[in-house]
């Protein structure tokens, strides 16, 4: 044993601190995603072949090595929103940091006032906030604006009347920095087929960023809320308000808020 000890180097600890580090982030940014799922598949795909070796299944073998063989391609094509967003966020700033708390929390009720009378009024909305994650390849291509958040600016923006009524508005800080911006459309086969081009793209943008998405319906007035590809519909004034305050306000990573979103493509 104290031969053993005699070979370590520092070196060798320094290693595997920072090998754990980066294992321990990559577990949190896949938590509660699909990637997640696919991690477990791999690790299933792992045990499979371990046991093929052992008790010499020499065709089952033949196809897990195959597999294996191309394993990095499948990965990046399987993790591809994960590591885009990974890689998107490695010096990003974070949301509303300059801000003072009461600026923050001002600007999040603005938001909820105006999606609540969004809702009452069927007027169709999406509402995307911008989180560490910079949101400037879809801004740039928008309507630039640049205006401090206010409710009436929201619903004058959205009104049916408006020439930039379509497309979604960012916002970024306390200001609406863009409106008619086109977002990515997700390819979820899971979600219900219900649910419009707005609800899609909502979905779409916080699958390949880590912004929220606050929806209304035009035709129902429900608003819905959308967080790294999860879905929840039917949130009233005091859970978005609840929501955006975890995010924002009280935690900057928004653990809590996460929590809350609920996929429900049934509906």
């Amino acid at each position: 044993m104290l031969e053993l000890f005699k070979h370590i180097r520092w070196q060798d600890f320094l290693d595997i601190a920072v090998v754990s580090v980066v294992l321990y982030q990559v577990l949190l940014i896949v938590r509660g995603t699909k990637a997640a799922q696919m991690l477990i598949g791999l690790g299933v795909l792992l045990i499979a072949s371990f046991f093929s070796n052992f008790f010499q299944l020499y065709t089952m073998d033949w196809i897990i090595q195959s597999i294996w063989s191309q394993v990095v391609i499948v990965l990046i094509v399987l993790f591809q929103p994960e590591i885009r967003r990974t890689l998107a966020q490695m010096g990003e700033s974070s949301f509303f940091q300059n801000l003072t708390v009461a600026e923050e929390l001002k600007s999040l009720e603005e938001i909820v006032r105006a999606s609540v009378a969004l809702a009452h009024r069927k007027i169709g909305a999406l509402i995307v906030i911008e989180r560490e994650v910079s949101l400037k390849d879809y801004v740039e291509i928008a309507t630039q604006l640049d205006a401090k958040v206010s409710r009436e600016l929201l619903l004058s923006i959205f009104h049916p009347t408006s020439p930039i009524h379509d497309g979604a508005i960012v916002i970024r800080g306390n200001r609406v920095v863009a409106a008619g911006c086109f977002l990515p459309i997700t390819l979820g086969l899971d979600i219900s087929k219900s649910l419009g081009t707005r609800h899609r793209a909502g979905i779409g943008i916080t699958e390949e960023t880590d912004a929220v998405a606050i929806i209304v319906s035009e035709e129902t007035g429900m608003v819905s809320v959308a967080m790294h590809g999860k879905f929840d519909t039917h949130v009233d004034m005091g859970t978005l308000r609840d929501i955006l305050t975890d995010l924002f306000a009280e935690s900057k990573k928004g653990k809590g808020a996460a929590k809350k979103l609920v996929q429900r493509t049934d509906q």
